[in-house]
């Protein structure tokens, strides 16, 4: 579709610049034939106009006076007020060229923003969308489509619900406190696979309706590994093995010294060398290491 303001677009500069010269050239010969009747000043301002999403400040007020010096020259108003008029033209001419430059340029830097800004989301390794205020997905970057609809590749237009219901519960059409946050919760793909998601979000209004931009990340469920399983285990002597078994037991070392037929002393210092081999420091935590890594000797 077509817009008015493309005309100031990068790539017609030479044809608009060509044109505004045309058209200054027009206006000041039908002004100079009309001279006796009207004055056709005033339609300096369209070339100008058009001249001044390409040229600099410098030039389009250069522009502007030398319209208004044609104007004044085919004017058939009092000469004596010439100089005044002539003022009061220039800057009028110059002005508007130079709002209509600034409104352009604006134009430019906020395209060329939103530019970056959608290269930057659509080459983006997370997941990210915008949902409009009926729960359907406005925007949806390659990540999110290669995470969610893998089956046909489409996202926009498709209710979030059908994907992250949670996400969609997130929207507030009603009026409240824009706010960010982040959740997990259960997806569910195109497909019907099932995944576990961490989502980061943040409500916003666009035109007064509200708005939700969320950042969607897999969340990889790998298998808890019991290490000790596969850790090889220090070998243990046969009174470190008893010692062991009577602790397991709830023994005090005074009971696993009676029990072994030892003494107290050495009790304590076999419980300190499997302390040493098994890396811990408390008798729980020795407990555990040979429940879980000693069971078969006890």
């Amino acid at each position: 579709m077509w817009h008015f303001e493309d005309i100031w677009e990068r790539r017609n500069r030479t044809l608009v610049l060509v044109v505004s010269g045309a058209l200054v050239s027009a206006i000041a010969l039908v002004d100079w034939w009309t001279k006796p009747y009207w004055s056709l000043g005033f339609l300096y301002l369209f070339p100008i106009m058009l001249a001044a999403g390409f040229l600099p400040r410098w030039a389009l007020a250069a522009f502007g006076i030398v319209c208004a010096l044609l104007s004044e020259a085919f004017s058939s108003l009092d000469p004596s007020e010439a100089r005044l008029r002539l003022a009061f033209i220039s800057l009028a001419l110059v002005g508007c060229g130079l709002f209509v430059s600034e409104l352009v340029n604006n134009r430019r830097l906020s395209l060329e923003a939103q530019e970056r800004l959608r290269i930057l989301v659509e080459t983006s390794p997370a997941a990210i969308v915008t949902i409009d205020e009926l729960g359907l997905i406005e925007v949806a970057n390659r990540a999110a489509t290669e995470l969610i609809a893998r089956r046909d590749g489409q996202l926009v237009g498709h209710p979030i619900a059908a994907f992250l219901p949670e996400l969609h519960r997130a929207l507030r059409p009603e009026e409240g406190p824009q706010f960010r946050s982040s959740m997990q919760c259960r997806g569910h793909r195109d497909n019907g696979e099932s995944f576990t998601a961490d989502v980061w979000f943040s409500t916003y209004k666009e035109r007064g309706r509200p708005r939700l931009a969320a950042i969607i990340g897999e969340v990889t469920e790998e298998p808890i590994i019991n290490h000790t399983e596969y850790q090889e285990r220090t070998a243990l002597s046969e009174r470190e093995v008893d010692v062991l078994r009577y602790l397991v037991q709830g023994l005090a070392n005074k009971e696993i010294a009676v029990c072994m037929g030892v003494s107290e002393s050495t009790v304590k210092n076999t419980l300190q060398q499997l302390f040493a081999k098994s890396g811990v420091r408390t008798r729980s935590q020795l407990v555990r290491v040979a429940l879980e890594t000693y069971r078969d000797l006890l």
